[in-house]
């Protein structure tokens, strides 16, 4: 019996040092104690992320995430990405947030979270005039260009084969556009704002819009389990939708206003 008292204080220090051990900052600590908010950003991927004439970034995502940084009062530090390496950013800590015209899917939500839409993206096929494809059905027999990776890569690659149809995958947008541009593509599947990127830089070739795949809401994408960090996301989300400014910022480089249901 008079042990007791010396196996409950054990039992005692034994949980509560158990409960330390679990504690942990979460990444919104993590932002707040640097001041610093690591944004993994594609600056590839115009008119969304680009280099302009002086070597900075522009575009309506960097556009985005440089007002996102300004209102929290913290310095902003793009990390460089492609379309394959958003989420792997994530998972491993490499970036806070992802803002990098990625959208909501069922599968990539199952590895992150993401936050309330900030934009949209229309998914589509597009090619060249002369392309006879009016729908998924005629891609048979042709050859469609797509960025590893990316929703149209994950949602052609399941349907290519039953539709007899062949894929070509390329590491990031711009090299996906340029292939287009030069001729090595003759259908694309990508989004419509890059699909006019296509057309501007080969005017005399231009490519049109075959098949619209989706129209995908685009969030803000953070590690799993970051709930603290979402919420706050969340809350400057619906502040900038309503005073107009994520509108001002997609009319500016993509040449259309946000869908009236988000605004």
């Amino acid at each position: 019996m008079r042990q007791t008292p010396l196996v409950l204080t054990a039992l005692t220090v034994c949980f509560l040092s158990a409960g330390v051990g679990t504690a942990h900052a979460d990444a919104l600590d993590d932002v707040t104690k640097s001041k610093t908010l690591r944004i993994a950003t594609d600056l590839a991927i115009p008119p969304s992320g680009m280099m302009d004439a002086s070597m900075k970034p522009v575009g309506s995502d960097v556009e985005t995430a440089q007002l996102l940084a300004k209102d929290w009062g913290m310095k902003l530090d793009f990390v460089q990405t492609t379309g394959a390496t958003r989420i792997p950013n994530l998972q491993t800590g490499k970036a806070d947030v992802a803002i990098s015209t990625l959208s909501v899917t069922p599968e990539r939500a199952q590895v992150i979270d993401f936050s309330r839409p900030y934009a949209v993206l229309e998914s589509v096929i597009a090619g060249r005039k002369d392309v006879a494809v009016k729908s998924i059905d005629e891609l048979k027999g042709h050859t469609v260009c797509v960025t590893r990776g990316t929703t149209q890569d994950l949602e052609l690659t399941k349907m290519s084969r039953d539709k007899g149809f062949q894929i070509a995958r390329y590491d990031d947008d711009a090299t996906d556009v340029t292939a287009a541009v030069s001729g090595q593509c003759e259908l694309i599947a990508t989004s419509l704002t890059l699909v006019n990127q296509v057309t501007l830089k080969a005017p005399d070739h231009p490519f049109e819009k075959k098949v619209t795949l989706h129209v995908f809401d685009l969030a803000i994408g953070v590690k799993k389990g970051e709930s603290r960090l979402l919420a706050k996301l969340n809350e400057w989300i619906d502040t900038n939708i309503k005073n107009g400014k994520l509108n001002a910022i997609y009319k500016k480089y993509h040449h259309s206003e946000l869908p009236p249901q988000m605004r």
